[in-house]
């Protein structure tokens, strides 16, 4: 009897993951879905590529991103992504998705996901690309398997050892370089602090005070991590977010301007356009261009 009822709790817990790996072998899907995913579309789950040989090139907030061999990139929820138009066919990867639940069930937290060193592709060497294309290997047959109920905890144990080596790898040239953790800890705080309180538009001083750093200490921890001073950072992260809700969102430029903290929705288009370059209308446009509308 305690045998069955642990079998359904495992069953269950499999059944709450919302996680999918894939490889070269089993990645047919929908021509419907892959037309969708090859237009600019918002990114719900935190998404993998892992290269195992040749290249590809996907854009992230309209940016590309190349990885090789032995090279992987994420992306976060939130983020616009365009798949390519075509995989070439001596490309072998892994890819691999799941959603901020599956992400909280795992027995820690991984830094790597605020993206504090501002770059979404990671190199492995020979000997850590062995293991991590091991573990995708390993839940890409759990996953895939038509055999029986599959474990919940065995996937999320395997999960954990692959995100522990994605986070390893992510900051080992932080190591080499011989950068402060101290330093690198208030800039996760910082990123941290800014992302929940976007749209609050909270002062620099207001920030250091919470994170118990002086103003100055502030200015060169996150000018040293991402180039440019706090201020500006929190500007960029507006104007990114608001060239993502114009992606994806059917906001007029008054309403958009007020979601993300604007009383001026005239300052915000000129704030936009100072940034990015263009103007709202401009940008626009260029999205109705890369969907194919």
């Amino acid at each position: 009897m305690q045998e069955t009822k642990g079998l359904i709790e495992q069953i269950k817990l499999h059944d709450k993951l919302a996680i999918r790996v894939s490889s070269n072998s089993n990645n047919d899907l929908p021509a419907e879905l892959m037309k969708k995913l090859r237009r600019p579309h918002r990114k719900a789950n935190y998404f993998f590529v892992f290269m195992e040989s040749g290249s590809v090139t996907h854009k992230v907030d309209l940016k590309d991103l190349t990885i090789t061999d032995g090279q992987l990139f994420f992306i976060l929820p939130n983020q616009i992504h365009t798949a390519p138009a075509q995989p070439k066919k001596n490309m072998k990867c892994f890819k691999m998705s799941f959603d901020h639940n599956c992400l909280s069930l795992l027995p820690k937290t991984f830094s790597f996901l605020i993206n504090p060193l501002n770059s979404q592709i990671i190199s492995f060497d020979n000997t850590s690309k062995s293991r991590v294309k091991a573990l995708f290997e390993i839940l890409d047959n759990i996953l895939n398997s038509k055999k029986g109920p599959k474990d919940g905890e065995v996937i999320l144990a395997y999960l954990n050892s692959l995100m522990t080596e994605i986070n390893y790898a992510y900051f080992r040239n932080v190591v080499t370089e011989n950068l402060m953790p101290q330093k690198l800890s208030k800039y996760i705080e910082f990123k941290v602090a800014v992302e929940a309180n976007l749209r609050e538009h909270h002062s620099v001083n207001t920030i250091a005070r919470n994170l118990s750093v002086t103003t100055n200490n502030l200015y060169n921890i996150v000018k040293e991590f991402s180039g440019v001073s706090p201020k500006e950072y929190i500007t960029m992260s507006l104007m990114l977010e608001a060239q993502r809700k114009l992606h994806y969102s059917k906001l007029s430029i008054k309403e958009l301007a007020y979601e993300l903290g604007f009383s001026d929705p005239d300052y915000f288009s000129r704030l936009f356009k100072k940034i990015t370059k263009k103007s709202i209308s401009d940008y626009l446009a260029d999205i109705q261009d890369l969907s194919g509308n």
